[in-house]
């Protein structure tokens, strides 16, 4: 089978593969190193635009799926505890942690916008919160 291919005059009428963008991200580990591993079960993708407010915060959670995010727009500083804490600025894509507590801020001046895609299964968890009488630390 042929691969789709789209011209465009741009491109000096080359056939261009029309999955070969501009790669936002490429990996199977996150930054506090886990490997990304899929829930059994029947898959349920969700996709949300969100948006954070100047100073606004996650809370500490964790994700019981796979959870891919693109910075949008402002940016968002992790903290994943005894993992270090990492900023993510627009036009950055991040894999989250899976097993392992972190919480994220705005800790910039313009609201942070990021599209965020859990790739889980019916029934498991996208977000899990942390009780609130336990500390940050993994």
């Amino acid at each position: 089978m042929r691969k789709p291919t789209e011209n465009h005059s741009d491109q000096g009428g080359v056939a261009v593969d029309v999955h070969d963008g501009v790669k936002l991200l490429d990996s199977g580990v996150n930054f506090v190193g886990e490997q990304v591993s899929y829930p059994k079960g029947k898959a349920r993708i969700k996709s949300v635009l969100a948006t954070m407010a100047p100073g606004q915060k996650t809370g500490w959670h964790k994700h019981g799926v796979p959870t891919y995010g693109y910075i949008l727009e402002g940016q968002i500083t992790v903290d994943y505890g005894d993992g270090g804490k990492t900023t993510y600025r627009a036009g950055e894509g991040v894999l989250e942690a899976m097993d392992y507590w972190h919480e994220g801020i705005n800790d910039g001046d313009v609201p942070a916008r990021v599209v965020v895609v859990f790739m889980g299964a019916e029934g498991a968890e996208n977000v899990i919160y942390k009780p609130e009488d336990a500390s940050g630390d993994d």
